[in-house]
């Protein structure tokens, strides 16, 4: 009878009298019948409870629990991969590779900070293409854009007021965009689960201001019996129907009601009601026209600012012999990681993927992307090739159906992450349970849990770092690849009590 996988993979981490002691052992034993093969392991009851209460069936779940820091770590790692199993509280399904939607921002993220460093800034060239004279440039206005994620209102608005201090107030020529040095995939916005208005659904660019999305914003007027619609930001050429009826009853399904028609940015209209109940509310949509976006909003906000144009705003590139006017400094990544973990934000994720690829790879394309961040995993966690087996890396952001990695992989990584000089920034950017980002409805005690979330159809997962009643501090991950999957959430909130009630200080786990 041949013996147990599970031995084998034992064995590997045994002293060689301890070896030659089970094998006898099992030896003895073959003469018995085997007894059936457990499905799942000893999950605690709370989680095994929901599990079972909500349909996910216990092999739809990855999970690794283990203790975090140099002593979880003594006695290195197996030839797997894999961590030394008297650290190990909970391992069910480690190694098979599975769709973990955000948690694949933990390996984007922890890959920037290591590589480009918490203080690391993307710089925005712009060049003043002329001789400025009397407030006048008898030239073109040059911006190229190097995939800043943060080049939002705000910043875009300071970016122009840089022009103007340089003594621009009037143009020329044209104001000319660069957009080149990205060369993200050829797709729509709708393509990945046909919602090309949600927000989420807009694709990185090099130039990529506002993350190309405009706020309507509804105020009730009860006096006028009217609903006031306003935009931010305005962009050139753009009308939005002024204001829209109110209508008594419950909010309930307020967008759904409005009837809204954003096919044509320079004419968005709703053909409903807006319920006086809801109050003011906001909506943001990703604009219809995402190719033209950058263009529009610079062109607004250069009249809004006072400035003149003679020409008109375009593609362009930008000089490669003449160095830039000047640059304009983004905030620093450490910020910008905590955006994109703390609010799992892909467009940002999959700026900074690209980024990666450009800074570190020479080509800003998620074939070079790839080919740095599966360079530096095998590098910085010290892996043999056969540990990354199963690893599927797609756009940097979770935001994919063909994105695979497997709980083991990732518990390796958190176990680095604790260790390297870059912890305090990511910790510092994973939501903390029942505080902010996307735990601030955690059922789980506030701040006990620093955790990534992650979600897509049939997938949700949990990964971070959990402090338990004892002083320890353990590495938590949990994926569910299952229709039911968003029904998880409790059990994940389950798993995370589980972890916290280790004992007293001082005590056994």
């Amino acid at each position: 009878m041949p013996l147990p996988p599970c031995l084998f993979s034992r064995a590997a981490t045994m002293p060689a009298h301890l070896v030659a002691k089970h094998l006898l052992l099992a030896a003895a034993l073959v003469v018995v019948p085997p007894a059936p093969l457990q499905a799942a392991p000893m999950l605690p009851p709370a989680v095994a409870a929901v599990l079972q209460r909500e349909r996910i069936p216990a092999e739809a779940l990855s999970v690794v629990v283990e203790e975090v820091g140099a002593e979880a770590n003594a006695g290195g790692a197996n030839a797997a991969g894999s961590p030394p199993a008297r650290s190990v509280r909970l391992r069910h399904q480690a190694d098979r590779p599975l769709n973990p939607a955000s948690l694949m921002k933990l390996l984007t993220t922890y890959a920037a900070l290591d590589l480009l460093g918490p203080a690391w800034t993307w710089n925005t060239p712009v060049w003043l293409n002329g001789e400025v004279h009397d407030g006048v440039l008898d030239g073109s206005l040059i911006i190229q854009g190097r995939g800043d994620p943060k080049l939002v209102l705000e910043r875009v608005w300071l970016l122009l007021r840089r022009v103007q201090q340089a003594g621009v107030r009037e143009i020329r020529g044209d104001i000319v965009l660069d957009g080149s040095v990205f060369a993200p995939p050829r797709a729509a916005p709708g393509d990945f689960d046909n919602e090309p208005l949600r927000p989420y659904n807009v694709r990185a660019d090099a130039l990529l201001l506002n993350q190309k999305t405009v706020v309507y914003r509804f105020t009730p007027d009860t006096a006028r019996q009217v609903a006031v619609v306003s935009a931010d930001p305005v962009l050139a050429g753009a009308a939005v129907q002024a204001e829209v009826p109110l209508a008594a009853g419950a909010c309930g399904d307020w967008r759904g009601a409005l009837r809204a028609r954003f096919e044509e940015p320079s004419n968005v209209r709703f053909e409903g009601r807006y319920a006086e109940a809801c109050g003011e509310r906001q909506w943001p949509v990703a604009d219809q026209q995402p190719q033209t976006y950058a263009a529009r909003l610079i062109a607004q906000m250069w009249e809004d600012a006072g400035g003149r144009l003679a020409g008109r705003v375009r593609e362009g590139s930008a000089p490669t012999a003449t160095p830039p006017s000047f640059e304009f400094a983004s905030p620093p990544l450490a910020e910008v990681v905590r955006d994109i973990n703390k609010y799992s934000n892909n467009v940002m994720a999959q700026q900074l993927f690209l980024t990666l690829g450009l800074e570190r790879g020479g080509q800003g394309s998620p074939e070079a992307a790839r080919e740095v961040l599966l360079r530096w995993l095998a590098d910085r966690l010290r892996l043999p090739a056969a540990a990354l087996h199963g690893l599927q890396l797609d756009n940097g952001s979770g935001l994919s159906r063909d994105t695979r990695l497997t709980a083991g992989l990732l518990s390796r990584m958190l176990q680095s992450a604790w260790r390297s000089p870059v912890m305090p920034d990511l910790v510092a950017s994973l939501p903390a349970t029942a505080t902010d980002g996307t735990l601030r409805r955690s059922q789980a005690p506030a701040g006990r849990a620093h955790l990534k979330t992650g979600s897509l159809r049939d997938v949700a997962g949990v990964a971070g770092y959990v402090l338990g009643d004892s002083g320890r501090r353990y590495l938590v991950v949990a994926i569910v690849n299952h229709p039911n999957a968003a029904a998880a959430r409790p059990a994940f909130d389950a798993l995370v009590q589980w972890t916290l009630d280790d004992g007293p200080a001082g005590g056994p786990p």
